[in-house]
């Protein structure tokens, strides 16, 4: 009989899946990496990465939770007793991605207010960093708390802990069964209402007009993996965790492909609503498109309030509902980031989920506040490139490395997956995780490493950003390293082996 938390249903799973690939990601960074990459030419190496590296690892994390029956650090115990540290890497990743990204939740909520009567004036620049966020002290200094962050960054983790506290089935999935629909539907009202404003078209048109000579760049195949990588929830132990709640009988291979392709429709969705805002804006201000694109905070919060002040109508309206899109999204992503501690700390620890919740996310949200200082800016831009380049994508080149390379366990997942679902994995399943997978990331990591120490010794302020090496060093470099250390410590705590077994003898 097993007693591990289940999913109630296939479609709470793959809701709660989506919902974690869903994130702000999608709908602030997708149209702009497109854009940028040769519009409507990006798409065919977009699908590439997709199918060779996106659907693949989300597989792969499928496959191993499903299999193993655990969070992350535990699952990679039962392959190996020697990789534990490799799933803890995942999960203090997670762990680190979610002290900030609650805080971006809190900026949404707050704007979400301020879209009624566009509280932010004509100058959505000045407002956001002099206004709202009060940056006025240096990066590597922090301030004093801004109210106006924190009171809804306390909303932002009651509902998250609150959605944890009641576990996998009343929890997460009856909230993602909300979260997810509720989001798709905002999302298509401002779509439609989009494509229909002054100068949509021009908008549609810089988006989708397709630029083939960018697709014999490296760079742009680069971009296309990046954004596939960091849009689909992999390679930080989400996946792995969630999957391990699926009953026994589940269609992992087909799970991993509505995933894929749900993720992608939304970010093309996203792209068509952003570009048709875009060009409306541009018209407005006799611009052409290329002149106004951005993205990032930049895009949600500046350009979008921009847009929102010159809607001829329902403005207020128009604005609630996307940046009500923005919360939506971010909660079904941060929950499904604090699961993997929740999961990972419940199992190796041997307490109770709701003494998991409180320990994990009370520290996580104690951390948070940091952030929601006047000086918070800062440090959740250099934490949040350095954790995402030399986190998430550094630990998927390992997870993918070491499982088909030093552990050669592709054949064994393969096996398990044939076994139960509808769709049969081939050579080209083996192969892209082989050959194609590790090429690209081993190639992304080189260069990120590369362009990254050159610029730490390259001048004081020659870094990301333009930040000094010191603020570099402690709020980045360090914060990456942070991960990977504490995973490996965490993983020198033993399990009890024997209970260990027992637990997947009953499960397998």
């Amino acid at each position: 009989m097993e007693n591990r938390a289940q999913w109630g249903t296939r479609a709470g799973f793959i809701l709660a899946a989506v919902g974690s690939a869903i994130g702000l990601g999608n709908i602030w960074r997708f149209p702009a990496v497109a854009y940028d990459n040769g519009g409507g030419a990006f798409f065919i190496p977009y699908l590439f990465a997709l199918l060779t590296a996106g659907i693949p690892i989300l597989i792969l994390e499928f496959t191993i939770g499903h299999k193993f029956r655990g969070s992350a650090p535990l699952s990679f115990f039962r392959m190996n007793k020697k990789m534990e540290w490799l799933g803890w890497w995942g999960v203090i990743v997670a762990f680190v991605i979610s002290t900030y990204y609650a805080v971006i939740i809190a900026w949404a909520i707050s704007y979400s207010y301020f879209a009624f009567n566009q509280s932010w004036g004509s100058d959505t620049e000045a407002f956001l960093f002099n206004d709202y966020l009060k940056l006025t002290v240096d990066p590597g200094q922090t301030g004093s708390i801004v109210p106006g962050v924190f009171l809804p960054l306390i909303a932002v983790w009651i509902i998250t802990l609150g959605v944890l506290l009641a576990g996998v089935k009343k929890g997460i999935e009856r909230a993602n069964k909300i979260f997810i629909p509720t989001l798709v539907i905002l999302f298509l009202i401002i779509v439609i209402r989009a494509v229909t404003l002054p100068g949509a078209a021009e908008g549609l048109n810089a988006f989708f007009t397709p630029n083939f000579d960018s697709i014999t760049s490296g760079s742009v195949w680069v971009a296309a993996y990046g954004q596939i990588f960091f849009s689909l929830s992999i390679a930080f132990a989400i996946m792995i965790t969630y999957s391990s709640y699926l009953p026994k009988k589940s269609d992992i291979t087909n799970n991993a492909f509505i995933t894929g392709f749900g993720n992608s429709a939304f970010e093309l969705l996203a792209g068509i609503g952003v570009f048709s805002a875009l060009g409306f804006m541009a018209q407005q201000q006799g611009l052409t498109v290329g002149e106004v694109v951005s993205g990032g905070v930049g895009l949600a919060f500046v350009v979008f309030p921009q847009i929102i002040n010159e809607f001829p109508a329902l403005n207020g309206l128009f604005g609630f509902l996307f940046f009500a899109s923005l919360v939506l999204a971010g909660l079904s992503s941060l929950i499904s980031i604090s699961e993997t501690y929740v999961a990972g700390v419940s199992e190796k620890f041997g307490i109770s989920r709701t003494k998991a919740v409180l320990i994990g996310g009370g520290v996580s949200s104690i951390i948070s506040i940091l952030f929601a200082t006047q000086g918070g800016l800062f440090f959740l831009d250099a934490a949040d490139y350095f954790i995402n380049q030399f986190g998430i994508a550094f630990v998927g080149l390992v997870e993918v490395v070491v499982v088909a390379w030093v552990l050669r366990e592709l054949n064994t997942l393969e096996s398990h997956a044939n076994g139960i679902s509808d769709i049969s994995l081939k050579y080209w399943w083996k192969a892209c995780l082989g050959v194609i997978t590790p090429l690209v990331l081993g190639y992304m990591m080189f260069d990120l490493f590369k362009t990254n120490l050159l610029r730490q010794f390259d001048t004081p302020t020659g870094n990301y950003e333009g930040y000094s090496n010191g603020f570099i060093l402690y709020s980045g470099w360090a914060v990456a390293g942070f991960a990977i250390l504490v995973g490996i410590l965490f993983s020198l705590k033993k399990w009890d082996a024997k209970v260990e077994q027992q637990k997947y003898k009953e499960v397998s």
